[in-house]
């Protein structure tokens, strides 16, 4: 097992908080990897995988176990239908060079997801996404390390429960994963659409790019205009930037049902998750008695805007608590950054504030989209 001298983790994660491990590996092979992982759950071990550490608010205290870093490479070509292309990558690969790669290559469907910091084995995860963009839509399997078995498995991203920031392998605060096991590989498969400009589907990528629903650009330009929307938020990572010292977005959109989305002020931004389209109704000629039933009415969940929330209870861009060196970021509201020096416990203290006022105005507790290890808020 290559294992080497402990790295504080306030060094390896985005939020710059954390104590040291007692012991750390650092897996640069897909067999070291796996057979680290096996060696430590063997002696059953308290284990932490790390890839980029942008998803991560982990304690102030030592890591009573083993954190494993994820440094795999390589993106491998695989057959696929006529005018797809489908890359197996590394979990260790950096994600925003493999979007950069696709785009280059002229493959299409990631484009939108440029400059999301961390892993490729970390992005079905949470089932990474922006700008209406999601890893559901291009990822076709994984290769799973499972711990019950010690085996790897070809899993299909049908069965990985992907959903809104969420899969069967992600670690909810509070709960526990519904699978456990350590992503090996991940196979996308993408268009191949070339270098020239092509029509942009999407509504929410369309508005987020300010483009006419006609308008046809090419995938450079959505990569290049994508950067600079985050970088204009703070969401790239520029260590010079304070702002940047966070896990993205701290608290996720809240899915909300639709009678409780009607209790929040209009003003608030929401998206319908799915589209409400009226049953339709089939009678057996032989069954019918000239009555028809009454339609029941479904509505769909909503999704509503986190930040919105936030500023609207009160929180606005800049807060931070007297005497703390956790902040939320001066360009976004749901990003808490470390401004030099705050500890996971300066972080907590934060995101407990701003759930609380946000629960207090609108009834709504947030909920935390990095995986909390040895934190509670």
């Amino acid at each position: 097992m290559p294992q080497i001298a402990p790295i504080p983790l306030a060094q390896l994660t985005t939020l710059r908080a954390g104590g040291i491990p007692a012991r750390m590996v650092e897996a640069r092979t897909r067999d070291e990897l796996i057979d680290a992982l096996r060696e430590i759950w063997a002696a059953g071990d308290p284990w932490l995988v790390i890839g980029g550490g942008s998803n991560l608010l982990v304690g102030d205290e030592p890591f009573e176990g083993t954190v494993v870093l994820v440094r795999t490479r390589g993106i491998e070509r695989l057959p696929a239908p006529e005018g797809r292309v489908r890359l197996r990558v590394e979990a260790g690969h950096d994600w925003d060079d493999l979007v950069a790669y696709a785009v280059a290559e002229g493959l299409a469907g990631i484009e939108a997801m440029s400059g999301i910091p961390g892993s490729a084995g970390a992005a079905p995860i949470q089932n990474v996404g922006a700008y209406g963009q999601e890893i559901v839509e291009t990822l076709v399997e994984v290769e799973l390390l499972d711990e019950a078995t010690g085996e790897v498995e070809v899993v299909p991203a049908s069965d990985l429960g992907l959903g809104f920031r969420t899969s069967v392998l992600k670690h909810h605060y509070g709960e526990v994963p519904r699978r456990s096991g350590v992503i090996v590989s991940i196979t996308l498969e993408l268009r191949e659409v070339g270098h020239g400009e092509v029509p942009v589907g999407g509504v929410q990528l369309r508005q987020a790019l300010r483009l006419e629903p006609d308008a046809a650009v090419s995938l450079r330009w959505i990569r290049d205009t994508v950067l600079a929307t985050r970088a204009v938020k703070g969401m790239v990572l520029d260590d010079a930037d304070p702002d940047t010292h966070s896990a993205g977005s701290f608290f996720q959109n809240a899915i909300v049902s639709a009678s409780f989305a009607r209790t929040l002020p209009p003003e608030c931004p929401r998206w319908p998750l799915a589209p409400s389209v009226a049953p339709v109704t089939v009678i057996p000629l032989a069954a019918f008695d000239g009555v028809v039933p009454p339609p029941v009415s479904t509505q769909p969940d909503v999704k509503v805007s986190a930040a919105w929330l936030i500023e609207h209870a009160g929180v606005g861009k800049g807060f931070r608590l007297p005497r703390s060196r956790a902040a939320l970021s001066t360009k976004h509201a749901l990003a808490l950054t470390n401004r030099g020096g705050a500890t996971a416990a300066e972080l907590a203290e934060l995101a407990r504030y701003i759930q609380q006022r946000v629960q207090s105005e609108f009834g709504l507790l947030l909920q935390p989209e990095p995986v909390l290890v040895g934190v509670e808020l």
